[in-house]
């Protein structure tokens, strides 16, 4: 990765320049971070795994008519994409009460719930990712309501899609985040979908199979991605 030029380091990942101007290099990384930075450690090949699971998940979406920035993966931790217009929101949806919205309903963990819930939040470390309404990001001018809405549209979709596929590898998709950008007019999914930033369940045995093992010191880490990269892809690791 010497030979190019670094734009951007977040916590999993470091951004590059592509030799298209339209494009980016992502480059996945092994750290582990929770409870916004509080909280930071190492987990063995996540980079390599989430970019894979990543990869799959993309694919898997535009095969449905989903736009997503996914160009190629160059190699393991490696992903090439198109360069977006990033919408500082982070939109996370919901199936299942737990974490911060099972706190805040004063609902059991695991219940599941009527209807999937959307949430938008403003991406911002500084602020610590405060939930915004739709009256929030007019005055804040992150998006247009029509942007707004077509990425709640996008994001139930995106839900639909997931949780039937992945309840045929018997996990149960709890929740998860995504997260946008503009492309030629249009609003495309951006970022990634991996255990990172998503919580799944084993539905026989509600095992977490995701970053919770490492926010709540749960242990087998790197396992439970192992185990879900195994039945994304059959890629024993």
């Amino acid at each position: 990765m010497s030979d190019k030029k670094a734009l951007y380091e977040g916590k999993a990942k470091i951004m590059y320049e592509a030799e298209k101007p339209d494009e980016l290099l992502v480059y996945y990384k092994d750290d582990a971070t929770a409870g916004n930075g509080a909280k930071k450690g190492t987990i063995a090949e996540k980079g390599i795994m989430n970019n894979k699971m990543t990869a799959f998940f993309f694919g898997l979406l535009e095969k449905e008519g989903i736009k997503t920035h996914y160009v190629s993966m160059p190699s393991d931790r490696e992903m090439l994409v198109k360069k977006l217009d990033m919408i500082p929101l982070e939109v996370v949806m919901r199936n299942v009460a737990a974490g911060s919205l099972a706190q805040r309903l004063g609902l059991a963990e695991g219940t599941p719930l009527a209807e999937p819930i959307v949430e938008l939040y403003y991406k911002s470390d500084e602020l610590g990712d405060p939930m915004l309404n739709h009256y929030h990001i007019q005055v804040l001018k992150l998006a247009t309501p029509e942007e707004v809405a077509a990425i709640e549209r996008t994001g139930l979709r995106i839900n639909a899609i997931l949780k039937d596929f992945l309840k045929q590898k018997k996990v149960d998709l709890i929740d998860f985040k995504l997260e946008f950008g503009r492309l030629n007019g249009e609003i495309v999914l951006g970022d990634e979908i991996s255990p990172d930033n998503c919580r799944f369940w084993d539905s026989d045995t509600h095992e977490k199979l995701d970053k919770d093992r490492f926010r709540r010191d749960l242990g087998n880490v790197e396992g439970a991605y192992k185990e879900m990269l195994r039945r994304l892809t059959g890629e024993e690791r």
